[in-house]
């Protein structure tokens, strides 16, 4: 019943007619208060992701003047909202690495790290500033010189050395139990008007939403935003390159409880085939069975978050069976039957959209026999293959494979020494696989 009631209560909750219901809500109640049209933006000054947010806001804050953009001084939740901080910081630095390459945006070119040696007092100097009318523009430019690697435009900045204080760690600390209260956890995020929104990945929705209200002072797109959709599109090659056969295998590494995995299955299955890749994916255990922690703030912008990707990649979403635990595991043995019947592509294209689409529950033969069908799989070998435990040494062989190339979320993809995470960084696997093509050595060789 529990089951069933969370599906109900998701389907309603992720409705487009409900989001637009409570988009009207947000604004009639900010009309009504006379209240400014305001976002609440969470930076991390050590945070890569942060910085390359930063570089987008300030063009984003020049057209939208009628916006009001209140910055945070803040740090990202640990504990169970991040599982494994210190990878996590080793693969946003290379991830930012590339992104920034692509973007065109200047990244430790001044320097070979981040003045990790002003840290400390630059945080003293932005808690200083904080109540400031200018402390946004501040902000981005202690960012800037802080990721351009600038010691020199750091110290000028700062004009003097600042000693540490209880007062600025007083600050974070309130600044992040406002975070965790107002209903998320990490830090390059922006609040507006009841929805979230990460990065410069999610930017674009932001925007989206100022555009339909009419906010932007001029009509031209904004050039700089311009430049950042652009460069995250690719068109995949009509022909397959003569250097593709060089490529290594491209490894996909799945969970059947993820959305984003399912939501990334058709986009990377093109990029295989238009690259004659041969693909492998590698199922894991969702992570909460990896002992991974998941409060209900962190699920519940995960699957807000997959629902608006879903919409923009025409992928069935919305009503959800969750798979976890006998959902889960039933579906990875089924997978491994399924590949040996030359059927994997169809039953993880299927068992996807019964999950996260149709609310059809894996965990029950009736499910099951439903997905196993639609697959062209024979009923009577599926149950028989879901009996057969021996897919739990694959599975945890894929972890281990996953934690050796520095990651543990997924989707994942690999490709040589290439590692990337998230369904959002198919254009970069894309543009990657593209350079070699094209003769460049990249960093996968």
């Amino acid at each position: 019943m529990k089951r069933e009631m969370r599906s109900l209560y998701f389907t309603y909750l992720l409705d487009e007619r409900f989001v637009q219901l409570r988009r009207m809500l947000f604004e009639c109640w900010r009309v009504l208060r006379f209240k400014k049209r305001i976002v609440s933006v969470f930076l991390q000054l050590d945070d890569p992701y942060s910085y390359l947010l930063c570089r987008y806001l300030a063009p984003v804050m020049t057209r939208y003047k009628t916006v009001e953009f209140k910055f945070y001084l803040c740090q990202a939740l640990r504990g169970e909202y991040m599982s494994q901080p210190a990878m996590l910081a080793e693969y946003s630095m290379a991830d930012c690495v590339l992104l920034a390459r692509e973007f065109g945006v200047p990244f430790l070119d001044k320097g070979d790290t981040p003045t990790v040696e002003h840290r400390r007092s630059l945080l003293e100097f932005l808690a200083a500033e904080h109540d400031e009318k200018d402390f946004g523009e501040t902000f981005i430019k202690a960012m800037t010189l802080y990721w351009r690697g600038d010691a020199e435009g750091v110290t000028r900045m700062m004009g003097r050395h600042y000693g540490e204080t209880t007062e600025t760690n007083v600050l974070v600390g309130k600044n992040q139990l406002l975070l965790r209260k107002m209903g998320h956890y990490n830090c390059a995020t922006m609040y507006y008007a009841g929805e979230w929104y990460w990065g410069v990945d999610r930017l674009h929705y932001l925007i989206e939403r100022f555009d339909s209200h009419k906010l932007s002072r001029f009509k031209e797109p904004i050039p700089e935003l311009a430049s950042l959709d652009q460069a995250s599109h690719f068109n995949l090659p009509g022909t397959v390159p003569t250097r593709a056969a060089t490529l290594p295998p491209l490894e996909m590494f799945h969970s059947f409880r993820s959305p984003y995995s399912y939501i990334a299955l058709e986009r990377i299955f093109e990029i295989a085939d238009a690259f004659d890749l041969k693909l492998e994916v590698r199922p894991v255990l969702p992570m909460v069975q990896r002992g991974v922690g998941m409060p209900k703030s962190k699920l519940m912008y995960i699957v807000k978050d997959a629902s608006r990707e879903a919409r923009r990649h025409d992928v069935p979403f919305g009503k959800i069976a969750d798979s976890l635990g006998a959902g889960a595991e039933r579906c990875i043995a089924t997978f491994y039957y399924a590949r040996g019947q030359g059927r994997e592509r169809d039953f993880l294209i299927e068992a996807g959209k019964a999950i996260f689409a149709e609310a059809i529950d894996v965990a029950t033969d009736e499910g099951m026999q439903i997905v196993a069908e639609r697959s062209g799989l024979f009923w009577p070998d599926v149950k028989a293959a879901m009996k057969d435990e021996g897919w739990r040494k694959q599975v945890e062989a894929n972890r281990e494979i996953l934690s050796e190339a520095g990651l543990w979320g997924v989707p994942a993809f690999k490709l040589g020494e290439l590692a990337l995470w998230g369904q959002d960084r198919d254009w970069l696997l894309a543009r990657m696989i593209e350079d070699h093509c094209n003769g460049g050595e990249g960093i996968m060789i």
